[in-house]
């Protein structure tokens, strides 16, 4: 008999069938790349589930990463909140405030202990003991500190929280670090971006609902599922890319016929994100498909990396010089390509003239 507290009976009184929870399950294992037949294990270990304690810290943000979350599609954020999880703090989000909000998590806290989940969004200042960044009377250093204390899994959402983002570039005058540099002790997952894939957030924490589980992770403890190929690999510029053919500016004729912006400043050769697969606004579009390259903004300290708009060939920083290495020699090679198919097509027509 089902458990009357678990998602399933809660989906059940709120008429939502099976055939609902096994197509919802089937897209959320597309999300996270999971392996055939992994859509009906989902379901059942959501179905069996109960809603997941959520406690989620914001500290030297612009509220970016919740504005993304409350546009994702598939998990909508009514759907996540409601049916799969039990936000029991977010500053934003909250109807309490002040001692109420306070009370709120410390009780949060209490209730589940060992069993709650901490999201947090933002970088941690840590300079002159972290008072750059205070909330209801203690510095952000002291509420993640004691909040991840008894948490099962920490999910660090946003390039601030998880790699430092703009409070820490430079000069980084609080001292802002990621929340990997003070928890050390527990599961920890970065879901980088700036601000990140609202559906990278929603299926991470379904995933962890259902199985109990952080997914795989790669060195930089991304899901690999949502972060395991480049922009560039997966654009659908890429083909003027090998071909050797870049937009110089952002108004000539090679921006209107949609050639590649790597002469602009594109980051897609060394980013890695589900930008140019799952997009945004519902699957709408994606910065480049808007005209603009990408940022780099899933990967570390993009904000110091030799500027937006100048290529990677052109980025003197040691991490640009690096990277720069291998994309440079994939637009020789585009070159090259580029000029080999203006030959032949010179010569075609040569042949065919009378």
């Amino acid at each position: 008999m089902m458990d009357p507290d678990s998602i399933g009976a809660l989906l059940a009184r709120r008429g939502v069938s099976r055939r609902a929870l096994l197509k919802y399950s089937t897209r959320l294992a597309a999300l996270m790349a999971l392996p055939a037949g992994s859509a009906e294990a989902l379901a059942d270990g959501l179905a069996r589930a109960k809603r997941q304690s959520v406690i989620w810290l914001s500290f030297q943000e612009c509220t970016g990463c919740t504005e993304s979350l409350t546009r994702s599609f598939n998990p909508t954020i009514e759907n996540l909140i409601f049916n799969i999880i039990s936000l029991d703090y977010h500053e934003t989000l909250q109807a309490a405030s002040g001692t109420a909000a306070e009370a709120a998590r410390l009780a949060a806290m209490a209730a589940n202990k060992g069993k709650y989940v901490v999201v947090v969004d933002g970088s941690v200042s840590t300079r002159d003991g972290g008072v750059y960044s205070t909330n209801a009377g203690h510095t952000n250093l002291e509420i993640l500190r004691q909040t991840a204390a008894d948490a099962l899994a920490v999910i660090s959402v946003g390039s601030c929280a998880a790699f430092g983002g703009i409070a820490h570039a430079r000069p980084n005058p609080t001292g802002a670090e990621p929340v990997s540099a003070i928890i050390t002790d527990k599961p920890l997952i970065n879901i980088p971006g700036c601000p990140p894939l609202p559906e990278a957030m929603a299926a991470t924490i379904a995933y962890l609902v259902s199985f109990g589980k952080i997914p795989e992770l790669d060195h930089l403890r991304r899901p690999r599922s949502l972060f395991g190929d480049s922009i560039h690999d997966r654009c659908y510029r890429r083909p003027f890319y090998d071909r050797g053919l870049f937009a110089r500016s952002f108004d000539d004729e090679g921006a209107r016929q949609g050639w590649c912006l790597y002469e602009l400043g594109c980051k897609g050769p060394v980013t890695y994100n589900a930008c140019a697969t799952l997009k945004w606004n519902g699957g709408v579009s994606f910065p480049i498909q808007s005209g603009h390259g990408c940022l780099g903004c899933s990967e570390p300290d993009f904000w110091d990396q030799g500027g937006f708009y100048r290529p990677l060939s052109s980025n003197t920083t040691s991490t640009g010089t690096v990277v720069a290495a291998a994309a440079v020699g994939g637009v020789a090679l585009g070159a090259v390509s580029a000029l080999v198919a203006r030959r032949r097509a010179r010569l075609a027509r040569q042949e065919t003239t009378p």
